[in-house]
């Protein structure tokens, strides 16, 4: 038996990360495959049965990890985000919330066949749009960060919220008749405000708490991660011992109140507990899928069939709307929001112990509040995983459709590489400290950001653009590293070059470590000093196209120029680096990005607008 559990544990870790890898190689939705998987190790090949294998911990382990989901989501809440999203943001939590909850009671009466009092029940437990779903999405689609905010505050607020209001609606139904309605405002209603100012108190208490024991330095750097994650964990259980769902709400709280008192030290330990945020999401959502029960599917009908399409294609969108009449949301933001609402793992949560309390209570219909919300849950990871991307882009919601390049440092060799690289049909933006050297840039039409990339500002305003490569060609090859280091995490270490330090600091040992700077661009010898005397000598960077004509003569003349990029078709970008593999040699239909001599032995090229 130990053998079989711990074959198991191993599948379902190892089948995670191969789901979590196959969707980050070919583009697909983490959450789709994950889901199948569940299904398929679970009712469908009847190999896993997560609550039978775990036990009566099972649902609290759930609980304690689904603690742990929104408190790393509540650290992406900064207020800041408020400036441009607010309004959105307002109408999303406090004014669609209520309307969508009505709109989906009246579907789960009219359409789904539930009794009124199931019927509650359903349209509170599905207006969460889970943040264990949508944060993943977010991730992976490049949205712009306006539109973005929208669905991640919207997720992780709401869901602590919905949690609370489908525990409210469950207490109000379970009444004895002869409490009355003097019971509502005697004792649910001052236990509920009391609830939350507990649950925003531990919240914010917590928050002040540990910027208190880091500023002091009174925490090791060892014991950080450990008192955030206990932390997390204890304003969680605090919370639900005074109510169902002020839990989340604490745990919430807590994440936010640390976001925006900029506690010190708090990126480094945040990407973390996102690479374990990662693994959570992925190992819940194979366990609670597989833990379906047949005879649960067994339930689904045509009417929960007819509910699920009511609630995707009528209830959603008519709730944002009327929830965004007269504000400053665009048509196309509108109708995005109205479209992408995947619920999660709260509300599997939520359904499994509520609905099992009113079937115990004797409520008509109340068996298939479970089917529903499972079907609306595979509906719409479904639909909106695979048409977030698609419709994003069709509404112009993202940041490129195509692969971009930032460079770090205005100089005049590196805006003569912008300018070639943008005419190659790539995006480009400029950023520099000084507002001079960006103004033949902009003037060239290419996109600038005047920032500094080591502050919070600046790497903000870069997600706000887009870029998927970082180049760092400035001057200061220290900087440069400094640059690299700050943002790989966001760009992703393999994606930031830097113009060599210099032969010397390239050394393993006593130069500088590969950790705090970037991969070399080019070869070691291509140091700032060399391609900015090359250029004032009159070399000029060039965009060679690949044909079957011109293939063998760039061969041949390889080592007259240096090959600084690979434009593929499609947009892809391959930088080339001397602490890379060696790169297949160019094919047709690319085109290489080098800087030639003023007479090159090349054939015909493109060098950009000379500054």
């Amino acid at each position: 038996m130990t053998q079989d559990a711990a074959f198991l544990i191993f599948l379902v870790f190892c089948g995670g990360m191969a789901a979590q890898w196959i969707a980050w190689r070919f583009h697909l939705p983490a959450i789709v495959l994950l889901f199948v998987l569940g299904l398929v190790l679970g009712p469908g090949l009847d190999i896993l049965h997560p609550s039978t294998l775990i036990g009566p911990l099972f649902h609290p382990v759930v609980s304690l990890a689904v603690a742990l989901i929104v408190f790393e989501g509540g650290l992406a809440l900064d207020f800041r985000q408020l400036s441009v999203a607010g309004e959105g943001v307002i109408r999303l939590t406090l004014v669609a919330l209520p309307i969508n909850w009505i709109l989906g009671s009246a579907a789960a009466h009219y359409v789904g066949g539930l009794a009124w009092g199931p019927a509650c029940l359903f349209g509170s437990i599905v207006v969460v749009t889970g943040p264990t779903v949508v944060l993943p999405l977010l991730r992976q689609a490049k949205l712009k960060p306006r539109i973005a905010a929208f669905l991640r505050w919207e997720a992780i607020v709401n869901d602590p919220v919905g949690a609370i209001l489908a525990t409210l609606v469950l207490e109000i139904l379970l009444m004895k008749p002869n409490e009355g309605t003097s019971v509502y405002f005697t004792e649910m209603m001052p236990h509920l405000l009391i609830s939350m100012v507990v649950a925003i108190g531990l919240g914010i208490g917590g928050g002040w708490s540990v910027k208190q024991l880091f500023v002091r330095d009174m925490m090791p750097e060892t014991l950080k991660m450990p008192l955030l994650l206990t932390l997390a964990l204890a304003v969680y259980g605090l919370g639900t011992l005074f109510m169902d769902g002020a839990g989340l709400m604490a745990a919430t709280v807590f994440g936010m109140a640390l976001a925006n008192m900029r506690v010190p030290g708090l990126g480094e330990l945040q990407r973390m507990k996102e690479s374990m945020v990662v693994l959570i999401v992925s190992l819940l959502f194979i366990l609670l899928t597989a833990d379906l029960h047949r005879v649960v599917l067994a339930r689904l009908s045509w009417s929960i069939f007819g509910l699920t399409l009511a609630m995707i294609f009528v209830i959603r969108p008519l709730g944002i709307y009327l929830a965004t009449l007269r504000s400053g949301l665009s048509w196309s933001e509108r109708i995005f929001v109205g479209w992408i609402a995947p619920r999660g793992i709260v509300a599997a949560a939520v359904a499994g112990v509520s609905g099992i309390r009113l079937s115990e209570a004797g409520f008509a219909s109340s068996e298939f509040v479970m089917p529903a919300v499972f079907a609306l849950i595979a509906a719409t990871m479904l639909l909106h995983g695979f048409s977030l991307r698609p419709l994003a882009r069709k509404l112009k919601l993202t940041l490129s459709n195509v692969p971009a390049l930032a460079i770090v440092g205005a100089n005049p060799w590196t805006r003569n590489l912008a300018e070639v690289v943008v005419k190659a049909g790539t995006p480009v933006t400029m950023v520099d400290t000084a507002a001079r050297g960006l103004v033949p840039a902009k003037r060239a039409g290419i996109p600038v950001l005047h920032a500094e990339m080591l502050s919070d500002a600046g790497a903000e305003s870069l997600e706000e653009l887009p870029a998927d490569y970082l180049i760092a060609a400035t001057p200061d090859a220290i900087y440069n590293g400094m640059v690299c280091a700050h943002l790989a995490p966001h760009f992703g270490r393999a994606r930031v070059y830097q113009v060599s330090p210099g032969l010397k600091k390239l050394d393993e040992y006593r130069g500088l470590s590969r950790d705090a700077r970037g991969k070399l661009l080019g070869e070691p010898e291509w140091n700032f000093t060399l391609l900015d005397t090359l250029y004032q000598d009159g070399w000029r960077f060039a965009a060679l196209p690949v044909t079957p004509e011109t293939e063998a003569e760039l061969s041949r003349h390889a080592k007259d120029r240096l090959d600084f990029l690979t434009l593929r078709p499609g947009g892809g970008i391959s930088i080339h680096s001397a602490e890379e593999r060696q790169a297949a040699p160019p094919t047709a239909d690319e085109v290489i990005i080098a800087l030639v001599p003023p007479t090159p032995t090349v054939p015909p090229v493109t060098t950009g607008v000379q500054p």
